[in-house]
């Protein structure tokens, strides 16, 4: 296309030079707004494509931010349930079977149940409600299988 827009310019401007007319003068003012429109829109271009590739980078990086954030956070969780199942480890086998019947969210009494020692669990899981018993190891077992497809 540039070779076309050359050949159209360069047979112009031969012809305007033999004879120069008015339609001549105009038509080569005319070409040469476009050129330097051409020009513009090129420059438009790479600012553009420049200002793609920047918003490309901050992206990565949002996501590498957004990646290391939840990544915190669920470390986070993971000390938190870790300090309340050393709580529960500590009560009475009845009393944590109670507590944990009582929480609202079984995947919670199941995180807290998993990062217990198995002994102090298996007691606690014998005083909690038998309905709740079903949903915290049917989670129990999601966790493991999740386990052993991570390892």
């Amino acid at each position: 296309m540039r070779a076309n827009i050359i050949m159209v310019v360069s047979i112009l401007l031969s012809s305007a030079v033999s004879a120069e007319t008015p339609q001549q003068k105009e038509i080569e003012t005319q070409i040469k707004k476009l050129l330097e429109l051409k020009n513009y829109v090129q420059k438009e271009i790479e600012k553009n494509q420049n200002l793609l590739e920047e918003i490309k980078k901050e992206k990565k990086l949002v996501q590498q931010e957004k990646k290391q954030m939840r990544e915190e956070f669920k470390k986070a969780k993971e000390e938190r349930y870790k300090k309340l199942a050393k709580v529960f480890e500590k009560m009475e086998p009845e009393m944590a079977g109670e507590k944990l019947s009582k929480i609202e969210d079984p995947s919670k009494a199941a995180y807290i149940l998993y990062n217990m020692k198995e002994k102090n669990a298996g007691e606690a899981l014998n005083y909690v409600e038998p309905e709740r018993v079903s949903e915290i190891v049917k989670i129990l077992t999601d966790f493991k299988k999740l386990e052993k497809r991570e390892k």
